[in-house]
């Protein structure tokens, strides 16, 4: 799931604002182009005029697929597979919000027969009946690491097939740092070297904002065994044991409040920013995504990419988002939505060409393993998502971005200690999901 915030803040600007996150004291869901809504039968049409109505269903399909503009491609030329082989009509459509749509079209009887979306997803689809399990076989389900396979779940039922994994981790300037970073306090010291010497305007680049980005804040929290919420015996994660104010989240909280206090991080610094200053060769790290890749590229940036360093002696991971194909619980044809999900998503040519937009590694096993073979980025991602935990995929997960991520600005920001503002984002997140129900 890719959660960034982005700025308005045009490259221009960008060399003020650097400066300011470098030089001291900081000011202060939440887990995706418009486009027509088209459909597809056995062959791709052209693309009508954009619009962001949420699609409608043609009563005459027999298989309908909700779907991103930037997908459709893809998803088209194995619909049609499908079509022909099954003497059916697929159609593929576009959606500007899946999520959204897909909601309320099913709450009135119109909605697709499959979707394409993040795992995060899940708790709330089955909360809200919209969505069912998908009858893929032990066989099938060991085709994929164990990783995915648990973002696919929700009580032990399997509801959706993967198709790519996503994570963050390093991303550096090879011309200003040329080996990865083992600890954030090596980034730090050679950062700051860097800036000190006028070659760069920032140490480290991350994600923060006035309100805070929960999603790149968890690896601090969690390098001291702190996180969102915690697990199970099964694994599952508990809604009733939110983590956020813990000890050891705290322990993570005050490595916030350092690097804030030391200029390091600040609430200046949203997404947008982050790919401004590293794509104009302005910093040397930058804790981030595949989303960030191609405009570095098209910068001219020579880059590496790595896993998460330790901090304070800790071990950081980021969380594992999986994008999947869900069922809808009202399916027009069940078999035919099944079929598609369980044995045509589970090809290696469909997950391979599915890399192709975003270049996120590829679900399953056999296919990443192909991929990485001839791009070296493919097999970093992977490398820098080893021991990453899903993203919690529970309904009680939407209650958390909001508290938690302004929280750990304020503690950039030096508002409040971390133990404060921390054990507040956990009362606080406690009180929406009660209130949630």
């Amino acid at each position: 799931m890719q959660k960034r915030v982005y700025g308005a803040v045009a490259l221009a600007g960008v060399s003020a604002l650097a400066i300011s996150a470098c030089g001291g004291s900081s000011t202060p869901t939440a887990t995706t182009a418009a486009s027509a809504a088209q459909t597809a039968a056995t062959s791709a049409a052209p693309a009508p005029a954009a619009t962001t109505a949420a699609p409608v269903r043609d009563a005459a399909v027999d298989l309908v697929i909700w779907c991103d503009n930037d997908r459709k491609p893809i998803i088209d030329k194995y619909a049609a597979q499908f079509g022909t082989d099954q003497g059916i009509k697929v159609a593929v459509q576009v959606s500007t919000d899946v999520r959204k749509d897909f909601k309320d079209a099913t709450n009135a009887g119109k909605g697709p027969d499959v979707i394409v979306g993040a795992h995060d997803w899940l708790g709330e689809l089955v909360q809200n009946q919209a969505v069912k399990p998908i009858n893929l076989s032990a066989a099938d389900q060991g085709k994929f690491p164990a990783e995915a396979m648990a973002a696919a779940k929700f009580n032990g039922q399997v509801y959706g097939v993967p198709y790519a994994v996503e994570n963050i981790g390093i991303v550096r300037n090879t011309a200003l740092a040329p080996n990865a970073p083992a600890t954030f306090e090596e980034m730090v010291t050679k950062g700051s070297a860097l800036v000190k010497e006028g070659k760069a305007t920032n140490a480290v680049l991350l994600t923060v904002s006035k309100t805070g980005d929960a999603y790149h804040s968890y690896p601090f929290l969690r390098a001291f065994g702190g996180g969102v919420f915690a697990q199970k015996a099964s694994g599952d994660y508990d809604p009733t044991k939110v983590i956020v104010g813990s000890a050891e989240s705290i322990l993570g909280g005050e490595q916030f409040a350092k690097l804030g206090k030391d200029g390091i991080l600040s609430t200046n610094i949203d997404g947008g920013i982050v790919d401004q200053v590293f794509d104009a060769g302005k910093a040397p790290y930058a804790m981030t995504g595949p989303w960030a890749i191609e405009k570095a590229k098209k910068a001219g940036i020579q880059y590496a990419i790595s896993p998460l360093p330790t901090i304070a002696g800790k071990q950081m991971t980021p969380f594992l988002g999986v994008q999947m194909f869900y069922v809808s619980a009202k399916a027009k044809n069940d078999a035919f939505a099944q079929e598609f999900v369980t044995k045509y998503v589970t090809k290696k040519d469909l997950q391979i060409d599915m890399y192709t937009i975003g270049k996120r590694p590829p679900a399953l096993t056999e296919a990443y393993s192909q991929v990485a073979a001839s791009d070296p980025d493919i097999k970093s991602w992977f490398e820098a998502g080893k021991g990453a935990l899903p993203m919690p995929n529970i309904p009680a997960m939407n209650s958390v971005w909001g508290p938690m991520g302004q929280a750990t600005a304020d503690i950039i920001a030096q508002k409040d200690t971390a133990a404060n503002r921390l054990k507040a984002a956990q009362t606080e997140i406690e009180a929406n999901i009660k209130k949630a129900g």
